[in-house]
This record gives structure tokens, sequence and C-alpha cells, in this order.
């Protein structure tokens, strides 16, 4: 995965799991806090031993909601398989807590899947693409993100969209070599985006 230590950061190795502690927008965390951060995460390797290293950005926002105070999220890698999970909180423990819930749960999926998957049931049968209905475009580009992408079939690009928790996932298709767009659908199904040369 390759993350850079930028100053401030921690860099911490519990069990297997060489984990990168980083805190935004001035968070004051505790050594504690860190600690507790690392030591809980961590553990996801005895549902997961394949993952090897992971990033904890922990971030302290002013809002109105105090509910949503703290936000912690959390990426790990495995073998190249990224999860994702965000949990937000009024003080950091349960912010830990609640995002060490939702990664369990991806992995959970993600296992199951990939015991589906040896036992030769499809996991992807996709509808006819559809356009999308009822999204405005934005009026400017605010943000743009780079990112690697990389061949793989369309069960494994769903996989990887759910591991991340996005609604949409670009990837190449191996089986044709192009650029597609996976969506998640209003009913649940998915979406794909494939592009044609006019």
């Amino acid at each position: 995965m390759g993350f850079n230590l930028s100053q401030g950061d921690l860099q911490l190795k519990e069990e297997n799991v060489k984990l990168q502690i980083v805190t935004r927008n001035d968070a004051g965390v505790s050594e504690t806090m860190r600690e507790y951060a690392s030591k809980k995460i961590s553990k996801l390797d005895r549902y997961l031993p394949t993952i090897g290293e992971g990033k904890v950005e922990i971030f302290e926002e002013r809002t109105k909601l105090p509910e949503k105070r703290f936000a912690v999220q959390v990426t790990l890698d495995s073998k190249g398989t990224l999860i994702r999970a965000q949990e937000r909180a009024e003080d950091l423990r349960t912010a830990i807590d609640r995002v060490m819930d939702a990664l369990t749960s991806r992995i959970e999926r993600y296992k199951g899947k990939l015991y589906d998957k040896g036992r030769g049931i499809s996991l992807a049968r996709q509808e006819a693409v559809e356009e999308t209905e009822g999204v405005e475009a934005p009026k400017k580009v605010v943000k743009s993100k780079h990112f690697l992408v990389k061949p793989m079939p369309e069960d494994e690009a769903i996989n990887q969209m759910e591991l991340l928790g996005h609604d949409f996932f670009l990837f190449i298709n191996a089986d044709t070599g192009m650029v597609n767009l996976l969506y998640r659908r209003k009913d649940g199904n998915y979406g794909l985006i494939v592009p044609e040369v006019g």
C-alpha cells in the first residue's frame, strides 16, 4: 500500500499488522488512545490473516452535532485488496469501537464471498446497463483523485467496491481489457457502465 508518514504520525506494529496512525485537523489524541486504536485494529488479522498493513486516520471536527465530533477511518490492505470503514461518535473510544464493528462485518462478508466463490457460486449476475436517473451534474470539479486501476473480473470488482464502502468502482475488466464503471442501483443490485467508442 505504501503509506507515507508525515510529521507527527505514529507507526506501530501489533500482532502481524503494520499500522500507521495519522491525526487530522489538529486532533488531540493521547498516547493511551493511540495504543487503544492500535491494539483493537491489529486484532483484525485474527479474522483475516492476510492483512499486512493498515492506515488509521483520526479526525476531530467542530460540529453542531456532538455525536459526530470524532471520526475514525481505517483502511486495511489484504494482499492488494483494500478494506475501508469510517465511523463517527461523540468520543474517540466509541468511534474506534464502531469502526471495528464495521470492519469486522465487512471482513466476514468478504470471507463469505471468497468461500462461495471457491464453491463455484456465481457472485455477479449483472442486469442490463441503465442510465442513472435523478443525478445532477456538479457545478464544478472541486476535487481530483488519482488511483491505480487494476485488471480484474466483475465479481472481484463488486467485492472491492463493497469492501471500500463505495457506491461505484472504476476498474479494468479482465475479460475485455476495457475500463468499466460498476455502480450500486437503487434496488440494491449492480449496474455496469461499458464505454463505446463513437
